[in-house]
């Protein structure tokens, strides 16, 4: 298969016909092998438009999400090359790239192990060095001191905590979506000042809801 082929036509003919046009955002996508992050039975469909089997943690399914999805997350959060990143929910760690290819610095946490150790490898065959991995439950405990730029979560969660809300610096941005599949609605919340938040709706999706499982603490 023609990976770089297929990535071309992955950008022309499905991310940007769904208003991605942010060149910096194509380039990155343009220029992060999709496939080094797909499970190797599922690598022909690196490029497809779907949601693409990465494994399971506590019997529940985890997927990579379309590259639509992937192609928004990064224009809405209008990246700078000075922003500190947090994303919840690793995965295979392909959006962690991208994010990194743009920002200044990622931290990422994920529920799955495996997943975590998956990913800090597809990171380093790349030579992305600028993301510190973490596993474990970002819903239960949070040990940390700083504030960030962006904030992705990668997995839909009932409604908008307040805790990750309060992790934004002034004018941060965060990507979240709430709801229940199949109806789910992708948000961008901004810090406006030290009290005050605006919501804003961006479309209609469907993604992996989080897991919340035993309790698990970790530390950046």
């Amino acid at each position: 298969m023609d990976f770089e082929k297929a990535r071309f036509n992955m950008v022309e003919q499905q991310v940007r016909p769904w208003d991605v046009l942010d060149t910096r955002v194509l380039d990155v996508i343009n220029e992060v092998p999709r496939e080094i992050f797909t499970p190797d039975q599922y690598k022909n469909l690196a490029y497809a438009d779907t949601r693409i089997p990465l494994g399971s943690f506590d019997d529940t399914p985890c997927t990579m999400a379309n590259p639509i999805i992937d192609g928004r997350i990064l224009q809405e959060m209008n990246i700078q090359e000075e922003d500190l990143i947090l994303e919840i929910g690793t995965g295979s760690g392909y959006l962690t790239a991208c994010l990194a290819k743009l920002g200044m610095h990622v931290d990422t946490v994920d529920i799955n192990e495996a997943f975590t150790e998956q990913a800090e490898k597809n990171l380093q065959s790349l030579g992305i060095n600028n993301v510190n991995l973490t596993t474990g439950d970002a819903c239960k405990s949070w040990n940390q001191k700083r504030n960030y730029d962006v904030i992705v979560i990668a997995a839909a969660m009932k409604n908008i905590p307040d805790s990750y809300k309060k992790l934004l610096k002034p004018n941060g941005r965060m990507f979240i979506v709430t709801g229940e599949a199949p109806a789910m609605t992708a948000y961008r919340v901004t810090r406006t000042d030290e009290n005050n938040w605006t919501v804003d709706e961006l479309f209609e999706t469907s993604i992996d809801s989080i897991i919340q499982p035993v309790k698990q603490t970790f530390t950046f």
